[in-house]
């Protein structure tokens, strides 16, 4: 489906009522809870709601803050599937905060990876994180998983910094403008926002994987390495960094039926569902699909993947 197509598509689907997303009736669309604009999150949403509504389930992408945002979106019955971390994923399942209290989150796949995408502009002296002592840096939206990790890497590393929680958009602004000397971004790569941005003035990533044995330490093995290849935004070397998988998540609330159809279409669709602009790893791979690690799969997802693979 051509861009413009795919908008009409999905400006039909927001201007129903989204009332399947909250009940499990057939009254709207189901609601997919998403992302920033300009980040890996919408694009993959609108991809896959796209391709859940070619297979008779209409469903409508809303955007976010991020992964906190939608786990609560989830949690509190206004959406219906949603994107979140692994990392937040869990801290949500445990209680642990931002969320106060356990929710009993499932997975519907692992979907693609996320890079953890520390930018500063391409004259600044820094070489790693810690020259960023002090400095003004923004971390993440409000309600963004790149916020919680951030707040983990400061810590992790011993430093501190003059933080803001900024959205990708404004953040990027920020930095153009000088009013932050750093900006923490956690999605697929290139993402969309930070391409526009290389178009217009260099910049260039910082390196995290120094600091993954003591994130996992203190965090647990849902942090790995991953490298951001070369020439993602621009000519560059490539950068390692940190990684954390991505779900589809759900509640139980969700149908075993509507579960099913998702997981279905997350294999039969999976080449049409990682944006033309991806040059990084990204999942959506058939075997590792399930790979959902502590946070199990919905009965109904797994009753799919069983059928299709054995």
């Amino acid at each position: 489906m051509s861009g413009p197509s795919r908008r009409a598509f999905l400006r039909g689907l927001l201007a129903a009522p989204l009332v399947a997303g909250c009940t499990g009736g057939s009254a709207g669309p189901l609601v997919l809870a998403a992302g920033e604009p300009g980040g890996f999150y919408v694009e993959f949403g609108e991809l896959l709601a796209e391709a859940l509504g070619a297979a008779g389930v209409p469903a409508a992408v809303v955007n976010t803050g991020g992964s906190v945002e939608n786990i609560q979106q989830l949690r509190d019955g206004a959406a219906a599937i949603g994107l979140a971390l692994t990392d937040i994923a869990l801290a949500a399942r445990n209680g642990e905060d931002p969320f106060g209290g356990p929710v009993p989150l499932l997975a519907l796949g692992r979907v693609y990876e996320n890079y953890m995408q520390l930018v500063v502009r391409a004259e600044d002296p820094a070489t790693s994180t810690a020259d960023l002592a002090g400095r003004p840096v923004s971390l993440g939206a409000v309600g963004s998983g790149a916020a919680v990790f951030g707040d983990r890497l400061l810590a992790t590393a011993g430093i501190a910094a003059d933080v803001t929680h900024r959205p990708l958009r404004d953040a990027v602004a920020a930095l153009e403008a000088g009013t932050a000397d750093a900006l923490l971004w956690s999605g697929g790569v290139p993402t969309p926002a930070l391409a526009e941005l290389a178009a217009r003035r260099p910049m260039r990533l910082l390196p995290l994987a120094e600091h993954l044995p003591a994130l996992r330490a203190r965090h647990g093995e849902v942090y790995g390495p991953v490298t951001v290849p070369a020439d993602a935004y621009g000519p560059a070397a490539p950068v390692p960094t940190v990684g954390v998988a991505n779900l589809l998540i759900c509640t139980a609330a969700l149908p075993d039926e509507t579960a099913a159809a998702v997981a279905r279409t997350l294999v039969t669709a999976a080449p049409a569902l990682v944006p033309e602009s991806a040059v990084g790893t990204q999942y959506l791979d058939q075997r590792s699909l399930i790979g959902t690690g502590e946070v199990p799969l919905h009965p109904g997802a797994a009753a799919a993947y069983r059928e299709l693979h054995g």
